[in-house]
């Protein structure tokens, strides 16, 4: 049995004697969120849909739950909250049964995007002497390297970067470096301390944390070749993006990477009718999302329903098409 489950909010009226009517009201809706950790985009995100679906269901319990990407799909395909958020390249994994998810999970169907460029950024010390991924690989050079934290597309991706151009954990390891899983703002510390040399991770551009990390510490950005891009698409399904000259004060050029996208997910156990509720709660009240965080503020309702790879939930995807974004 589900630990936090839909209730349905119903108001009836009952015919007494000479046509009294009284209204009785059910349990209100009980739905729980996991993201990211508090303070992060993800949970600010989060806790804006979550006040979508109680503007949208009024009396409606909603609850946020701080997680890590992995861990949020095992939750919602188990029953145990109702929303997750990921990146849809992550559940595409899963439903493959691939790293780091041990068998296939195929229950998952995406509401809506939240995150249309989670564009992997890779930012180099400058006096760490690397000019690009070619040249750790002739040198074999002994990088220490900030990933995020294992259980993420984020991780995932990072280390698929490097098998990219032939370089392998244990390669680095071997030669004398090291790779940190560890979150992004810890990962920043440690390149302002001189503790690694390169940090990778995905997000929006131009990024905040990025903007303020480097006014303490001078950096560059490593590009992605075509083909190691198209690598890198082939495997996790990301798609290939520019970063635009001049997006940082450190980066005269135009950077070319890779990009995925980040979604909200429930089960195909999740009622049509309370995936409809969600996704007319942030339709309804959009302008307040564009206002509640800048990664919603670049989004268009049509925006929503490209969760590419992934399908929509049948209720999503029927009130989508009620509300005239999706043809």
């Amino acid at each position: 049995m589900k630990r936090l489950a839909f209730a349905s909010l119903v108001v009836g009226a009952l015919a007494l004697g000479g046509g009294l009517a009284a209204a009785q009201t059910a349990p209100a809706k009980k739905i729980t969120l996991t993201g990211g950790s508090v303070g992060g985009a993800w949970s600010a995100i989060g806790n804006a849909i979550g006040e979508t679906i109680r503007r949208e269901s009024p009396g409606a319990s909603f609850g946020y739950e701080p997680g890590r990407e992995a861990a949020n799909i095992q939750l919602v395909s188990t029953g145990k909250v109702e929303l997750g958020i990921a990146h849809a390249q992550l559940i595409k994994r899963a439903q493959a049964g691939e790293e780091p998810f041990k068998a296939p999970v195929t229950n998952l169907r995406a509401i809506a995007l939240i995150d249309p460029q989670a564009a992997v950024q890779i930012l180099v010390r400058e006096d760490a002497g690397i000019e690009s991924f070619e040249s750790i690989l002739a040198a074999k050079k002994p990088v220490r390297i900030a990933l995020n934290q294992r259980g993420t597309l984020m991780a995932v991706t990072g280390e698929e970067v490097f098998k990219a151009y032939g370089i392998t954990a244990k390669d680095i390891e071997g030669w004398g470096g090291r790779i940190h899983h560890v979150d992004y703002n810890a990962g920043l510390e440690m390149m302002k301390n001189g503790q690694v040399d390169i940090i990778i991770n995905m997000l929006a551009f131009p990024s905040g944390q990025i903007n303020s990390a480097t006014r303490e510490m001078k950096v560059k950005m490593l590009g992605i070749s075509p083909e190691a891009s198209a690598k890198l698409g082939a495997l996790l399904g990301t798609a290939a993006i520019t970063v635009p000259a001049g997006t940082y004060p450190f980066q005269p050029a135009a950077i070319p990477t890779v990009t995925g996208s980040v979604v909200l997910f429930a089960s195909t156990e999740m009622k049509d009718e309370d995936a409809a509720l969600i996704v007319n709660g942030m339709l309804k009240h959009f302008d307040y999302l564009k206002q509640a965080h800048a990664t919603l503020a670049r989004l268009e309702p049509v925006n929503l329903t490209q969760v590419a790879p992934l399908a929509l939930h049948p209720g999503a995807e029927s009130a989508f098409r009620k509300a005239g974004v999706l043809k």
